[in-house]
């Protein structure tokens, strides 16, 4: 089977089994959510929802970020991890959100881009879940899933980003790309995936391969 005649099965099982799939991360508004994103690189979104709420009330406009002293910064953020360059980063970012943008998020990927460290995944996060612009977020989790399903051969982000476009229909792009995080999470994880517990393990080529011949 082709990931032509897959992806139909495969969205119909994720639909399932992951209903209500969405982002973790906690947010109230579009800048909040770009901030929660900086933070979860190498964090989880569990640490970030525990830092996010002080942050949030300490820093609520992008002009806040970019007046920040740089360690008053990594205070507050430091349980994330990687917390001086993360600090680096808002600040910065609230310093070109405030000039160019009149200290509001922009709602384009072209503008989005723009803003120091943030590269398509990072976009479509905020693109998809704060303005409901449809877009497929390639995360690892994402990556490693749609490689073990056979939907794509690509290592690059981007080219698996725009393979997947072709085979899923666009209005499904956004929910598309929580499900396979939350597969990811849940069942398909890197090191010890639970290929027998898997419900798309009759799609799955890498999955059939790990179980024990009878």
């Amino acid at each position: 089977m082709n990931k032509q005649e897959k992806i139909g099965p495969i969205l119909e099982l994720l639909d399932q089994y992951y209903p209500e799939a969405h982002t973790a991360l906690n947010f109230n508004n579009p800048l909040e959510l770009l901030v929660a994103t900086v933070l979860s690189a190498q964090c989880t979104d569990v640490k970030v929802n525990q830092v996010t709420p002080r942050l949030f009330q300490r820093y609520p406009t992008a002009q806040h970020y970019a007046a920040a002293p740089l360690e008053e910064l990594e205070e507050a953020i430091h349980s994330t991890g990687f917390f001086r360059q993360k600090a680096k980063s808002l600040k910065e970012i609230g310093r070109v959100l405030a000039k160019k943008f009149k200290g509001q998020v922009p709602a384009r990927m072209e503008e989005l881009v723009q803003l120091p460290g943030i590269g398509r995944k990072t976009a479509n996060v905020i693109l998809g879940n704060a303005f409901g612009v449809p877009g497929i977020v390639v995360d690892t989790h994402v990556s490693r899933v749609a490689s073990r399903l056979g939907l794509t051969s690509n290592q690059d982000a981007v080219k698996i980003e725009h393979e997947l476009m072709a085979l899923v229909p666009q209005e499904r792009w956004i929910k598309f790309s929580h499900q396979l995080i939350w597969h990811g999470r849940q069942i398909c994880n890197a090191k010890k995936p639970r290929c027998a517990q898997c419900p798309l393990l009759p799609y799955c080529e890498y999955g059939q391969q790990q179980q024990p011949l009878s």
